[in-house]
């Protein structure tokens, strides 16, 4: 059997533990890389005050069910009140575990809405590819959250993307994940097959999503300014040569160190790359 093959018949075999227990430790290949601007790591706490690489362990330790729970959910075409009331759960039980620090909640309703699609793939009997995780999510849920994304958010990143006219997570989401499927994966297979270890894959990935997205994130915290700023960034980091000329990560460290100072964090782009991380785990092929 080729290599190929034994992937997609491997693919086949997935079930919704597999799929779950994969966004978990997607969840845990964002939070191993370092340097990474702003955000928190196993070195330190980037941008945040309030939280570390502990608080995102207790936090993924409670939402290690979730991912299995929606991923069910999805197998049986449940609907998306089903889903959002899932995401909910997951949510308080993420503010129990942190003591009411935001650590996941853009993950577990991005990650949760991939989970279901493989999960309706899996009981579809398709193979996993990003093409097909777009189409089900589109075809099972589309409706939904087009409705989803009219709604007024008072979230923080949903007030900042309402002041800024930028596209919400919500819209990201009714859009199929442009950000995630037109340049994360693509971004993260390029950087493999350019024979990029495993942590400057994701370093270049990374910056490829700061340089494109409307991280609310960035613009809750430092306005149209910092997301300007941060992208500027991103894009002269990858201009540059990105990871593979960066021998011992002095730039991107530089980078971290300037949005620290600025007190900036791209959550919304550490919430993409641990999608992107997650498709890698989990697809037959990532593009």
């Amino acid at each position: 059997m080729s290599h190929g093959a034994h992937r997609a018949t491997h693919a086949l075999r997935l079930t919704v533990a597999d799929i779950g227990r994969a966004a978990t430790l997607a969840l845990h290949d964002e939070l191993e890389l370092a340097p990474k601007p702003g955000l928190v790591s196993f070195i330190d706490s980037g941008s945040h005050a309030d939280m570390d690489a502990h608080t995102f362990m207790r936090s993924l330790f409670a939402l290690r069910h979730y991912f299995v729970q929606i991923a069910a959910l999805g197998e049986a075409h449940a609907p998306f009140e089903a889903l959002e009331h899932c995401g909910i759960a997951a949510e308080q039980r993420m503010l129990a575990a942190t003591g009411g620090i935001n650590t996941h909640r853009g993950a577990i309703f991005t990650l949760g809405l991939l989970c279901a699609s493989a999960g309706a793939l899996v009981r579809e009997g398709q193979p996993l590819s990003p093409h097909a995780l777009r189409t089900a999510l589109r075809r099972h849920w589309g409706d939904a959250l087009h409705t989803r994304s009219r709604r007024v958010s008072m979230l923080p990143g949903g007030v900042a993307a309402r002041r800024y006219g930028l596209r919400s997570a919500s819209e990201e989401a009714a859009l199929g994940f442009p950000v995630l499927f037109d340049i994360a994966v693509p971004a993260l297979a390029a950087a493999t097959r350019c024979g990029l270890d495993s942590q400057r894959a994701r370093l270049d990935t990374l910056f490829a999503i700061m340089a494109s997205l409307d991280d609310s994130n960035l613009a809750h915290r430092g306005g149209l300014a910092g997301l300007h700023h941060a992208r500027h960034a991103a894009r002269g980091y990858l201009e540059r040569g990105g990871a593979a000329t960066d021998k011992h990560f002095e730039a991107a460290w530089a980078i971290h160190r300037d949005f620290v100072a600025r007190r900036l964090s791209p959550g919304g782009a550490a919430d993409t790359l641990a999608a992107a991380c997650w498709m890698r785990r989990i697809c037959t092929r990532l593009a």
